[in-house]
């Protein structure tokens, strides 16, 4: 059986009274990529802290590709993390300080040019090379903490909010770097975000906490999956009398929108009838009333399992 990636074993973290975080237990398989989440509060950056060695749990233990994370410098080179607020040195070159931190995981200098060439190429930054880093804008400041994380061959990688505050535009453009870097570099990934569509999209499982426990760890396909839900996807917004004619039809319980103009819907299947059954039932008569869904998806969103599992405790 593969070692796992990182290994969390009963991690207890206080800040007096408060337990920050309270006996978490997970592991994070190699090579996959890993969400984080949890409310405001929920322990997910001080895990992350833990986890680099910035602050020391009260119990437990943290194990980075077997190293236990009290010996950080034995992973020089081999984990990298980016910051969800990562600042970058005022009056400073980009290129030049990428090459410092190239040189601080022990390249010559020839090396540590030749390796921020390759990063900044990677996330579209060449043309900011010679950029006071603190003259970005927030996006390709975003950009730039990318480079940095994968600077070198890391095999473990935590991005602690990569998208966040950015504009839809660019936090696309972000995932799609990410999901492109992640199939040339062989590293795990794990990442923390408020957005679950995205994790959704990204990750293949989680682990979900809530005032500083674990309350969910699975693989996301496990997590959503739910023969009593539909996700029916339309072209626009419907209205509330279109959306009571669909919670109208037999066997559909709550209807819930979403921004997306997606539309989750709860199944109640009748004796003996099947999913696939009701469904193609539900679409034929919704065709009748004028409403053509484009997209038809079993299964809940990560955002409802989410708030299922939060609200729990």
């Amino acid at each position: 059986m593969t070692a796992p990636a990182v290994s969390i074993k009963n991690v207890t973290k206080t800040f007096g009274k408060q337990r920050a975080v309270d006996d978490v237990s997970f592991d994070i398989p190699v090579g996959s990529v890993f969400g984080l989440l949890g409310p405001n509060g929920a322990g997910k950056t001080t895990l992350f802290s833990c986890m680099a060695n910035f602050l020391k749990p009260a119990s437990g233990s943290i194990e980075v590709l077997g190293i236990n994370v009290n010996r950080i410098g034995d992973l020089c080179g081999k984990l990298t993390i980016l910051p969800q607020d990562a600042l970058f040195q005022a009056n400073v070159p980009v290129r030049e300080q990428l090459e410092f931190f190239a040189r601080l995981n022990g390249m010559t200098q020839e090396a540590a040019a030749a390796e921020t060439t390759r990063v900044l190429t990677m996330v579209g930054l060449m043309e900011a090379q010679k950029k006071n880093a603190r003259a970005l804008s927030h996006g390709m400041t975003k950009r730039l903490g990318i480079a940095q994380a994968f600077m070198g061959t890391p095999e473990v990688i935590v991005l602690d909010e990569p998208t966040a505050g950015l504009d839809p535009v660019n936090a696309a453009a972000v995932r799609e770097l990410i999901k492109d870097i992640k199939q040339k570099a062989r590293a795990t990934l794990i990442i923390s975000s408020h957005n679950l569509a995205e994790i959704q999209e990204l990750c293949a499982a989680v682990a979900i906490l809530n005032n500083g426990k674990l309350v969910e760890c699975r693989s996301v396909a496990e997590l959503t999956q739910a023969t009593g839900f539909v996700r029916m996807t339309f072209g626009r917004k419907l209205k509330d009398t279109e959306v009571a004619t669909i919670k109208g039809q037999p066997g559909v319980g709550t209807v819930d929108g979403d921004t997306q103009n997606e539309y989750a819907i709860e199944l109640k299947l009748a004796a003996g009838q099947t999913t696939d059954q009701l469904v193609g039932a539900l679409v034929s008569e919704l065709a009748k009333a004028g409403l053509v869904p484009r997209s038809v998806k079993e299964g809940a969103s990560l955002e409802e399992k989410f708030l299922e599992a939060t609200r729990q405790n």
